[in-house]
């Protein structure tokens, strides 16, 4: 790990005014030259310098972590190179991060990375439906499934909205366009048994649009 990667990330933390703990830092370093590396081999990531880094990866995971209660269970569907994922559990140590991806080369490549990155997040091959329909109750289930760039709103409602007695709530990262697939979902008929708020938004650094943060919850009976 290099200490130029650590005072870089730090800087532009600090440049866009992401509050960082210390201690997290060297790690996010860690994890950004194993990421980086491994994608030379197998794209993972645009991301591939400190500006977008920070602005995009870190910038979404940290402004998720608030909306998380401590010790809460947390799947990461399709986590690609372990975003956000291993951010969360790099920002949230309390928390019990997972992560799955339904590509086994992608869930090889950020399993090497975790370890590469001395963490300890378990890392699932396979598609997330069966890893939270496997765990419907009890210590294992899921309290939240946090979701960015995997799906459309349609798509991801009708992977989960049958499992919506399996785990506790859906966070997902979206983009401008968010109301146009919240329609679209609604015309589906995928709505029926779940809630879509919004309960954060933030810019997009370097453009004029910004990123939402939505909460998707299964309704209470009285309510379908």
């Amino acid at each position: 790990m290099s200490d130029d990667l650590t005072r870089a990330i730090a800087a532009e933390c600090d440049r866009l005014g992401l509050v960082i703990a210390p201690e997290a830092t060297p790690r996010l370093a860690a994890y950004a030259a194993s990421l980086w590396s491994w994608n030379e081999r197998l794209n993972l990531t645009r991301h591939t310098d400190v500006e977008r880094f920070v602005s995009r990866d870190v910038g979404d995971a940290a402004a998720i972590a608030p909306h998380l209660a401590r010790g809460e269970r947390v799947l990461d569907v399709g986590t690609g190179g372990g975003v956000p994922g291993v951010l969360l559990a790099i920002l949230r140590p309390d928390l019990r991060v997972e992560l799955s991806d339904s590509v086994a080369k992608k869930a090889r490549a950020v399993e090497a990375i975790v370890r590469e990155s001395n963490l300890t997040v378990p890392v699932h091959a396979g598609a997330a439906q069966a890893i939270v329909a496997a765990r419907p109750a009890g210590a294992g289930r899921f309290d939240t499934l946090v979701v960015r760039a995997v799906a459309p709103l349609a798509k991801l409602l009708g992977w989960f909205e049958p499992l919506g007695d399996s785990f506790g709530r859906m966070l997902v990262v979206k983009g401008p366009k968010w109301e146009e697939e919240r329609d679209d979902a609604r015309m589906r008929g995928l709505t029926r048994r779940m809630t879509i708020r919004r309960i954060a938004s933030w810019p997009i650094r370097g453009g004029d649009t910004e990123s939402v943060l939505l909460e998707i919850k299964p309704r209470l009976e009285s309510d379908r």
